[in-house]
């Protein structure tokens, strides 16, 4: 088996990353997790009452998401991790080999994904909070950028296209 490769699906919420991350980890057979799953309840709470995380409540979740991360690599397991990765800071605290970890960014509009998000009934993420995310975002530079307007099975046909996998 050679060396592992981590792929991190980010955007903002409603963009994708779920359905794009599943999606793309079934059929390259790796293992999937979701970047909600490393949240304390504490971010849940709040995020469910409306309130946009500060970066101080973000420290734990990246720090939990990058120890499985260094977990991965060193068990040598490929895996998809879906994450907002908003900042190009919190991208670094996830970049623990860049060899081996790679970006992919689903890219699309506001209006469209407010559009989505509106559609969802339970997800603890409310639509008004859409437009803080949008506000935080920096758009990484170093990523495979794909347009989150295509069915998320020509998304994945993208990706393994950009990484050759």
């Amino acid at each position: 088996m050679g060396c592992a490769m981590i792929l991190i699906v980010m955007g903002v919420a409603g963009s994708g990353k779920t359905t794009v991350g599943e999606l793309l980890a079934k059929e390259l057979s790796w293992t999937f997790r979701d970047a909600d799953e490393f949240h304390p309840p504490t971010n849940i709470e709040k995020m469910s009452r409306g309130l946009a995380l500060e970066d101080s409540d973000r420290a734990p979740w990246l720090a939990a998401m990058r120890a499985t991360i260094e977990t991965w690599l060193r068990e040598g397991r490929n895996a998809v991790l879906t994450c907002s990765c908003l900042k190009a800071v919190y991208r670094q605290t996830l970049l623990v080999d860049p060899a081996r970890i790679r970006f992919i960014y689903l890219k699309g509009s506001y209006e469209l994904i407010d559009a989505r998000l509106r559609l969802r009934a339970h997800h603890f993420m409310k639509a008004d909070l859409l437009k803080s995310q949008f506000e935080i975002l920096e758009e990484p530079q170093d990523a495979i950028t794909v347009d989150l307007s295509d069915p998320p099975e020509v998304i994945v046909q993208k990706i393994r296209k950009a990484l050759n996998i």
